[in-house]
């Protein structure tokens, strides 16, 4: 028969435990919590978008924006005596003939790079001189513009441009300075460059299509360091 305790026995018993000093250890089988990952926060930076574009070869220029630069010119009389451009003109034919992208490279002006169009009121596509020695080998499609048919002219300098320069280059033709020389035209022929100097080179057609396949290459240049380099080039041809 087990005796019970009394409440004022119990109270009497945890005083003496307590004054004696003993320690109760209370045990726990709980499992250990896992050690939190201290996360740091900083200042979150916005990466820029990268957009993915094609490098075009040539940069396109407003029609209305042909117009000069630093480099020095001369006068127009010392520009025709000066025997420099009828080479700088026999060096650009060779370059066409040849698809010698380091000589073509080698004539365009370092200053202000070539402007080519292919219709006197197409789009101005400017070359500098690393991007023209590429120029034969490049595939990019340019928009020229319209031709006077109304047809959207494109595809690369060397399949429209090189082709339209050789039926002149490759025929017999005049080379006539400051001054624009066509054939037959039904519009006013003229050269947007004021103060650039240039050459009409110029293939008069054949008598049996009535000269009406005439085709003129006006050639500008600008000196640098007393050296002429190819400026502007565009050109002419009859339309109806």
């Amino acid at each position: 028969m087990h005796k019970q305790i009394t409440p004022v026995a119990l109270a009497i018993l945890c005083v003496v435990v307590v004054t004696s000093g003993c320690t109760f250890q209370l045990s726990r089988n709980s499992a250990s919590l896992p050690t939190p990952t201290i996360v740091t926060t900083s200042t979150l930076t916005t990466l820029p978008t990268l957009v993915a574009t094609n490098t075009a070869i040539a940069t396109l220029i407003s029609t209305s924006s042909a117009s000069t630069n630093s480099a020095r010119q001369i006068s127009p009389d010392n520009f025709c005596a000066d025997s420099q451009p009828q080479t700088l003109i026999n060096n650009f034919k060779s370059a066409l003939q040849t698809s010698n992208g380091s000589l073509l490279a080698s004539l365009v002006s370092p200053i202000h790079g070539l402007d080519v169009r292919d219709f006197r009121n197409g789009q101005i596509m400017n070359y500098d001189q690393q991007q023209a020695q590429l120029l034969f080998d490049s595939t990019d499609r340019i928009d020229w513009g319209a031709a006077p048919s109304g047809l959207e002219t494109k595809g690369s300098f060397n399949d429209v441009i090189v082709p339209a320069l050789l039926k002149v280059f490759n025929k017999d033709y005049t080379l006539t300075c400051d001054q624009v020389q066509v054939g037959g035209a039904t519009y006013k022929a003229t050269w947007p460059y004021a103060g650039i100097n240039f050459y009409s080179v110029y293939f008069a057609g054949t008598p049996n299509n009535n000269n009406l396949d005439w085709r003129t290459w006006l050639i500008g240049m600008e000196y640098v360091k007393g050296q002429p380099y190819l400026y502007a080039i565009m050109q002419f041809f009859w339309e109806p």
